[in-house]
């Protein structure tokens, strides 16, 4: 049988405001990447989203971000290999201690936003987050776009690596994803955003916005969780995708 793990963004909260609907989501997804404080999240969301991922049998991963939280850390900041060595190592071990505390285990790492895609293009980010998160855990998975530099610098930093594609973002013909700032950047139908995801999964294969065909090895899903319709969206997805006789699971299990 096929397999695909997907995953989802959470613990986006801050304070008293409240963003995804995190409890209804953890139903349809096999893997969480939760903030970690720098560009969402806080203390109390941390440790709240770590025990319903705990609850529902759901995998947990790190979700690192640059400490930009009114710009949800979507905009480039200039920073260093010793800057993302530093703040993805202070991330992944507030999380971890958190997943430690309530008897979990700390399963991947997914840099978030703008960290993702900078460190996508330079090796030198890249190299600095597989370093970090290689010295928290040798067994973590670090996520990562088909081909990129993040991939790359995890391979040779010894990490299991899993390359990822996006269930509700277009793609241009080059292989990245449309700028969000764009026209069609985002997929509002759930009909073709489960469509994309099965076609992923069983040709490794997808459209892109010029219209043509893309290969692309696709281990694990995202589905971004702060949408308005992001629970109908993954309900829609995990339906077809059961009844398309593929599994939703977790890497490595």
């Amino acid at each position: 049988m096929l397999r695909i793990d997907l995953n989802c963004d959470m613990g986006e909260g801050f304070g008293a405001y409240r963003l995804g609907r995190d409890e209804e989501l953890l139903d349809f997804v096999s893997s969480a990447n939760i903030a970690c404080g720098f560009h969402a999240g806080d203390p109390a969301t941390m440790r709240s989203t770590v025990q319903l991922c705990l609850r529902k049998g759901v995998a947990i991963g790190a979700h690192p971000g640059l400490p930009d939280l009114q710009g949800f850390g979507r905009r480039e900041i200039a920073i260093s290999s010793a800057e993302a060595y530093e703040l993805t190592l202070y991330q992944l071990g507030a999380l971890q201690a958190f997943v430690h505390a309530e008897g979990g285990r700390l399963q991947h790492v997914k840099p978030h936003g703008a960290l993702y895609h900078m460190a996508a293009k330079r090796h030198d980010l890249a190299a600095a987050i597989a370093a970090a998160t290689a010295s928290v855990s040798a067994e973590l998975t670090l996520f990562g776009p088909p081909g990129s530099e993040l991939l790359r610098a995890g391979a040779a930093a010894g990490l299991r690596t899993a390359s990822e594609a996006f269930a509700d973002r277009s793609y241009q013909r080059d292989g990245t994803l449309t700028p969000r700032d764009q026209p069609g950047a985002l997929l509002f139908s759930a009909a073709d955003a489960a469509a994309q995801v099965v076609r992923l999964v069983r040709e490794g294969k997808v459209l892109s916005q010029e219209g043509e065909d893309l290969s692309m090895r696709a281990d694990t899903i995202c589905i971004h969780g702060d949408g308005a319709h992001a629970v109908e969206f993954a309900r829609d997805i995990r339906a077809l995708l059961n009844s398309s006789g593929i599994a939703v699971v977790a890497l490595g299990q």
